[in-house]
Formats: C-alpha cells, sequence, structure tokens
C-alpha cells in the first residue's frame, strides 16, 4: 500500500530538486529559490480562473436539453487527500471512489419544443461535489453522484421540477465500475459497499518480504505505476474493491442487495433482463494493472442469482508485445430481446508476430444460455468493438490491422443471414476519410445501441477533416445502396458541428466562430438553411479575441507537407519579430501523405484553460502551436530516423517562422509534454536549433522501457541502438542548452515516471548542463490543480523571459 501524505508536502510547498546524489555529491535547491507556489502574470490568472463554458446533454426522447457547468479547476487540498495506490488505481477508500471525479457546479434544463421557455434550474445542495450525470431511459429522471468525505451517494432528480433527492441508505462502490444497470425506466442494479464491510485493514509491520520469480517464461510487461507490491495490498485491494449487487427502486427509495459481493469489474444489464457480471479473481498480479486481473464472467438473473459460469478471462501476464491474451476475452451482450452473449478468442495464439490469415473470431452464446458457443464472425487484424445495430441481429465490428495501421468497419449479421457490408477501410491516420461515428439511441433498458432511420439508413456524425481544416458533417448512409447522403456540412464562416439529428428532421448542432462561443442552434427547413437558437453562452474570456490566429501551411526539406497555428500576442505589432514558443507532439504515420493533412479549423472559438502553452501569448510571446511533427515510415522500422526528421521538421518550422517574418529565429523555445517533452530532448541533445526548452512530464532514458514505448514495437533487446539513439538521457554531456523540466510528483503514465526526469536532472547537473527541475506535488500525468497550473505557467513564462528577453519590457 501507498498512501499520499499531506504531512510530507505542505499544501502550499513545490517540491523542487534537492539533496539529489551523484557520484556522491549533493545538488541541492538554491537557497534563492522560492519553494512556494508562484503566481502567474494578472493576465493569464484572470483566464485561467475564468468560468468554462458548458456542456450540453439530450434526454433520451430528444425532448429536453441539460446544460451543464463543470467545476474547471480543482484545488491542491483535494489533490492531497489521503488515498491508497492500489493495482493501478488510485483509491478515495473513505469514499469507495476512485481519487478523482469530474465535477458539476450547476445544472439547467429547458425543453426543446419551447426553446424561449425558462430555463429549471436544478439547486444542489451542499455537503460534497456532484458528478455523473446519467438521464433515466424515458427521460424523466436522472441519477447524481454526490461524494462526501464519508462515501458516494445516490441522488435522482425529477426532470418536471428540476428537483433532487438522495436515495437513502446507499453506499455506492465506483471504484472499479461506475456504471448502473437499468432494469426498466424505474429500478437500476448498481454496485455498493457490502453492508457487513468492516473497516479497512491495518498492518502494523511487515510480515515478510515480497518476492517475484520468474524461470524461464517471457514476460514482456510495459513499466506501470501503482502496481500492488505484497500481501498486504493484495488483502487492501479486495477489501476496496469489493461491492455488493444492489437492486434499487427510485420511485420509492427501496434498496437490497443481491448476490453475493465480490470485486465487480462490470456490471451490464441484458436485452432480456438478465444480468452480466465480470468478477475479479485471485491471483492477482504484482506486474499488471487491475484491468488486465484475472475475471470470471458470470450471468445472473435480475435478482442475482448466477445462472451460468460464463468462463474467465485469463490474466494478462506472459502476453507478448502488441499481443492479447488466447481465450475468451471482452465480452458483450445483445441489448436487445435476443440476450446473446458474444466474446472473442485470438486465431494467432495472441501473438501479432505469427502469420494467420485471420487473427480474431467472435463467439457467440445464445439463450437460454445451455449450449456450446458458436463462431460467427472472423477479423483479419484485431477485433477492435462491437457496437449492437437495431432492427435485427447485426452489429458494426471494428478491425485493426497493426502491422499496416489500418483500421476497418464492417456492419455484420450476427446469425449469419447475410455477408458482411464493409463501412470503412483506411489508414487510421488518414482523417480525410473518416466516415464519422454511427449515432445511437437508448433502449428502454438504458443500453444504447445504434440507430436505424427508415429502415435501412444508419446516420453518421463526422469531424470532416479536409485541406480547408475541419468542416464537420452529418450524413445519412443507405444500407441498401451502400453510400452516404450528406444532409449538413458545416460552411466555412463557422465551425458548426452536428449533434444529432431529431426525430422531425430537424438537426441539433453547436455553431462557434473565432470570436463568438460555441451556442446551441436548430437547424430546420429547405436545405436545413433555417436557425433557431438554443442557448446563449456569453464569452467567458472576451480579452482573448485581441489573439490573431493563423493557419500557417508549409513543407519540410523532403517535399512532406506541414502547418501550425500561428497564435500572435494581442500586443502584436505588424512587422516585430518576437521570441517564440513551439509546443509540438510527434505522431508516426506510414506515407507522407496522410502526414501532411491539415487538423482543426481557423473558425474555432479560442479557449484557453489548464496549463496550455497558448497563455504565453498573454505575456507577449509568438506561440506556434500544434506544430505538425510526423515521423514517416514503415511502422516496423520507423524510429531508425526519429531523430532526422524531428530535425526536419524543426528546421522546416524555424524557417517557415523566420519567413513569417513573426519570429526571430535567434529566440526561439521548443517544448512539449509527455512524447513532446522526449522529442523536445532529443532536439536539444541532437542539434542547436533552439535557443531553450521546456519538457513536461517526459521520458528520457528508453532503457527504463525496455519493452516499447509509443508506437515502437521492438525491444531493447531487438533494437538496441534506437533505444540509446533516443535517450536524451545518454547524451547530458552534450545538451547545454538550457532546459526546464517539468514533472508531476504522482505520475502515474506508463513511461513517464517522475524517476525519468529526476535522472536526466542529475546527468545535467553532473555534466554542467544549464537545468531547472520543477516537482509538482500531488499531480499526475497531467496538471489539475489550481496552484500547480498558476505555478507551471509562471515558471515557463519566467523561462521564457530567461532564456529569451521579456517582449514586453520597453513597452
Amino acid at each position: 500500500m501507498s498512501s499520499s501524505s499531506s504531512k510530507r508536502w505542505a499544501i502550499t510547498a513545490l517540491a523542487l530538486a534537492a539533496a539529489l546524489t551523484v557520484g556522491g555529491g549533493a545538488f541541492a535547491a538554491e537557497p534563492q529559490i522560492s519553494q512556494v507556489y508562484q503566481q502567474p502574470s494578472a493576465e493569464i490568472r484572470a483566464v485561467l480562473d475564468a468560468k468554462g463554458l458548458p456542456s450540453h446533454t439530450i434526454s433520451p426522447d430528444q425532448k429536453l436539453l441539460a446544460s451543464v457547468e463543470m467545476k474547471r479547476n480543482r484545488s491542491i487540498a483535494e489533490l492531497a487527500r489521503p488515498i491508497l495506490r492500489l493495482a493501478g488505481k488510485r483509491i478515495d477508500a473513505a469514499a469507495s471512489s476512485p481519487q478523482l471525479t469530474a465535477n458539476i457546479e450547476a445544472i439547467t434544463l429547458r425543453e426543446l419544443a419551447n426553446p424561449e421557455a425558462a430555463e429549471r434550474v436544478v439547486q444542489l445542495p451542499a455537503g460534497g461535489t456532484y458528478s455523473a450525470l446519467r438521464w433515466s431511459p424515458d427521460s424523466k429522471h436522472f441519477l447524481l453522484n454526490r461524494r462526501t468525505a464519508n462515501a458516494t451517494e445516490l441522488w435522482v432528480g425529477d426532470v418536471a421540477t428540476a428537483k433532487i433527492h438522495q436515495v437513502k441508505g446507499i453506499k455506492l462502490n465506483t471504484i472499479l465500475e461506475a456504471d448502473v444497470a437499468w432494469l426498466n425506466a424505474d429500478e437500476i442494479v448498481v454496485l455498493s459497499v457490502p453492508d457487513k464491510r468492516g473497516p479497512l485493514p491495518q498492518f502494523e509491520a511487515p510480515t515478510g518480504p515480497a518476492i517475484q520469480e520468474s524461470m524461464g517464461r517471457i514476460s514482456p510487461e510495459r513499466t506501470l505505476q501503482d502496481l500492488l507490491k505484497n500481501s498486504q495490498d493484495e488483502a487492501l485491494f479486495t477489501h476496496v474493491g469489493t461491492s455488493a449487487l444492489r437492486r434499487v427502486k427510485l420511485s420509492t427509495g427501496a434498496s437490497r442487495e443481491i448476490g453475493t459481493p465480490g470485486v465487480y469489474a462490470s456490471l451490464q444489464v441484458i436485452g432480456n433482463g438478465n444480468l452480466i457480471t465480470e468478477r475479479l479473481v485471485a491471483p492477482y498480479s504484482y506486474q499488471v494493472t487491475w484491468n488486465d486481473f484475472a475475471r470470471q464472467v458470470e450471468l445472473r438473473d435480475a435478482n442475482g442469482k448466477l445462472l451460468r459460469d460464463l468462463g474467465q478471462i485469463k490474466l494478462k501476464e506472459s502476453v507478448p508485445v502488441e499481443g492479447v491474451i488466447t481465450g475468451p476475452r471482452n465480452f458483450w451482450t445483445s441489448p436487445q430481446a435476443d440476450g446473446a452473449v458474444y466474446w472473442v478468442e485470438a486465431l494467432d495464439g495472441g501473438d501479432q508476430k505469427n502469420k494467420a490469415p485471420f487473427r480474431d473470431r467472435l463467439m457467440k452464446l445464445e439463450a437460454p444460455y445451455q449450449g456450446e458457443a458458436k463462431e460467427v464472425h472472423r477479423t483479419v487484424g484485431r477485433l477492435s468493438g462491437l457496437n449492437f445495430v437495431e432492427g435485427g441481429n447485426r452489429a458494426i465490428i471494428g478491425d485493426v490491422d497493426r502491422e499496416r495501421r489500418w483500421i476497418a468497419a464492417d456492419l455484420v449479421s450476427l446469425d449469419g443471414s447475410a455477408k458482411p457490408q464493409r463501412l470503412q477501410d483506411r489508414d487510421m491516420r488518414d482523417r480525410y476519410r473518416d466516415p464519422g461515428q454511427p449515432l445511437t439511441r437508448m433502449l428502454a433498458n438504458g443500453r444504447s445501441i445504434v440507430r436505424v432511420d427508415g429502415g435501412d439508413k444508419l446516420i453518421f456524425v463526422g469531424q470532416g477533416a479536409s485541406k480547408d481544416g475541419d468542416l464537420p458533417f452529418i450524413d445519412s448512409y443507405s444500407l441498401k445502396e451502400g453510400q452516404a447522403t450528406r444532409l449538413f456540412r458545416s460552411g466555412t464562416t463557422h465551425y458548426e458541428r452536428p449533434i444529432t439529428l431529431l426525430a422531425d428532421g430537424r438537426v441539433l448542432t453547436s455553431r462557434e466562430s473565432f470570436a463568438e462561443p460555441p451556442n446551441l442552434v436548430l437547424r430546420s427547413g429547405a436545405g436545413l438553411a433555417q436557425m433557431q437558437a438554443l442557448t446563449k453562452s456569453a464569452d467567458p474570456t472576451p480579452q482573448l479575441r485581441s489573439i490573431k490566429r493563423e493557419l500557417i501551411k508549409y513543407k519540410r526539406a523532403d517535399g512532406v507537407e506541414l502547418s501550425f497555428w500561428l497564435y500572435l500576442p494581442p500586443d502584436y505589432k505588424a512587422g516585430e519579430r518576437r521570441p517564440t514558443f513551439v509546443w509540438a507532439y510527434p505522431l508516426e504515420f506510414s506515407d507522407a501523405s496522410t502526414a501532411g493533412q491539415v487538423s482543426g479549423s481557423t473558425n474555432r472559438f479560442t479557449t484557453i484553460a489548464g496549463a496550455s502553452p497558448l497563455m504565453l501569448t498573454l505575456d507577449g510571446y509568438v506561440v506556434l502551436m500544434d506544430a505538425t511533427m510526423p515521423i514517416v515510415g514503415d511502422p516496423k522500422t520507423v524510429n531508425d530516423s526519429f531523430v532526422e526528421q524531428i530535425t526536419a521538421n524543426a528546421k522546416a518550422i524555424i524557417d517557415k517562422a523566420a519567413e513569417l517574418g513573426v519570429s526571430d529565429p535567434k529566440q526561439m523555445v521548443v517544448g512539449g509534454h509527455s512524447y513532446g517533452a522526449f522529442m523536445t530532448a532529443n532536439l536539444l541533445a541532437h542539434t542547436d536549433l533552439f535557443k531553450a526548452g521546456i519538457a513536461r512530464s517526459g521520458a528520457y532514458n528508453r532503457t527504463l522501457t525496455p519493452f516499447g514505448f509509443q508506437s515502437e514495437r521492438r525491444t531493447y533487446w531487438e533494437a538496441q541502438d534506437v533505444y540509446l539513439k533516443l535517450s536524451p538521457f545518454n547524451y547530458a554531456d552534450k545538451l547545454k542548452e538550457p532546459i526546464l523540466l517539468i514533472h508531476g510528483e504522482s505520475d502515474d503514465n506508463p513511461g513517464t515516471f517522475p524517476i525519468q526526469s529526476a535522472r536526466l536532472y542529475q546527468a545535467l547537473a553532473g555534466t554542467g548542463g544549464n537545468v531547472r527541475y520543477v516537482v509538482l506535488p500531488h499531480e499526475s500525468h497531467g496538471y489539475s490543480a489550481r496552484e500547480s497550473l498558476g505555478h507551471t505557467l509562471r515558471e515557463m513564462s519566467d523561462w521564457m523571459k530567461r532564456q529569451t528577453s521579456d517582449p514586453r519590457a520597453s513597452k
């Protein structure tokens, strides 16, 4: 067990690199370095603390709109609450919930049929934080979770009155599964804290050493955080993870435990009213997280009685790199009355390196679940998803070929009555050919199903990526004709994203422009040309409208098309060459044509939140945002030329910025987060193109991720030269450009353990490098506390001033 300790970190303390030892010497934080949270400029702070824009959700009957305001930034005190770190989960044991939840601050309801009617405000009683808004299938109620200091409660809202109340006597357990199973519009099954669960186990001292053993087996596991370490951890995980199945009648608040408590990781209602559960079973692993523990899959009736043991999903250990387990995996159940159960099995031994005409097969077990399962479909690549389609026994099945980075999707008759119909077949990086996602509807049992209109038409909504930027669309796809008819596509003056097609033919969209915040619009009439405004969200940060934005396209030396978004600060004057910050993230592509595709839209409403590098425009800097950083080549060997390609990309970026006349090429700083930080350190280690760098939450020693990283498929022992070359740590004595390292103290992202930044700092400090190292208490891979965000932005702005100049110093 590992728990965060508020005693170890003062709430306002910032942990810097103090007492780091290298070769017997110590590098201590210099006395003049402040170790309390620093504030960014007033301009940045105002934007950081501004109110966010609401999100919207439509009721299943398409008659009601809920507008939800989320809490934008949490406090460091929330992150500092005691937690357990077990099996890859960070757990608030007192509340039986994950450590972090997305918190709702306000909810309003309005009728779609009468947009002019007054909104109904949902009053959220004080005493906890609310999350997880869910509609009832009949659209008359909605559910909320409320987390308090010692429980996660279930609350029910009445749509007609906009009032909510607590369902008494229920303490939810949302640690492993937060979904509920709707038996009907008034009854649900939830996972709750068992009535007879005792107090958290206490251990005065270890009972012995933690011992692991591997004798000849091959078990190439990725580097993971917060794993179980000993039998005490196992006991704690079992205790907090154990839930009871509880049947709840919402109209009366009556509830009772059904079935037997277990470490349930999944709960779902089947279309015929039964339940399917997945229960974690021992022995647990010290090498993988709870997601990959063995599971017992069980079929139950609505009262929790076990009807059939459907078998076990194996523990995912000793699985080849990019491989899968053998035997059953990934169970699905039909949301329709047939109630069939489906699962996937590998046909290639689970090993991507094995040649096979088909890699996976889909198995089906029909109700009443007495016979043997039968095969209903095979995929050339890995079966990547199954979405049931209404109006028959059919589903859309995804097929991913990892060797080619290719994705396909077929409409499959699950009873074998028709041949599969291909709906998608493209390079997974080819955004221009993305057909979008099918719209779904909620059934009476709360399950979602792909909707079919007019007997044979699927409705697809997509981003509409194109050479002119994103132009979102909504299509009606005729299964009979095998082709799509465009119902609506965003124009070029606004960015307008279709949300759904209503039953009466109107289209609900979210419409915005560079100067207008997103608001919902109902389109109707001929060509959907008539518009009726539904919402009137105001601009929360009007000061950002003075920022100038432009999509810039250019090419690198070998002809690969590139682009970046140019952001000019509010006080920028034509002809000025200002210090510039470049923000990028490398992506791998199989060919140059997809690498050069445009992403984004000039008509998006600019919002800046969190630790976005765009905040630097408010301190006067030019920012080149999302500069494309493609790595093009055979997926198996693409990283052989990683350094050469990011160098070519960087040269092209600098040359284009200089050509535009907005940047001083001698005052350009590069930065990135995670894999972008890895890129940043490599650019500074292998080139002299940038004045300095800012690297957040990165990995810098690839020998610490020996079984692959990002899209690298080879192990360290298969490609040692590549791993060593791509490790900036190995070039610390040559990395002389100043670099700011920022890392969350509790980073749990695979491969980016905090030790990555700690060791690079040690290496640079020990070889005369120029480095500053900031550790953010309690933060994970992405930073979320208001104090951390403000300090991170202050560090970034100060670093720009130290390494380039202050663009406003003489103003």
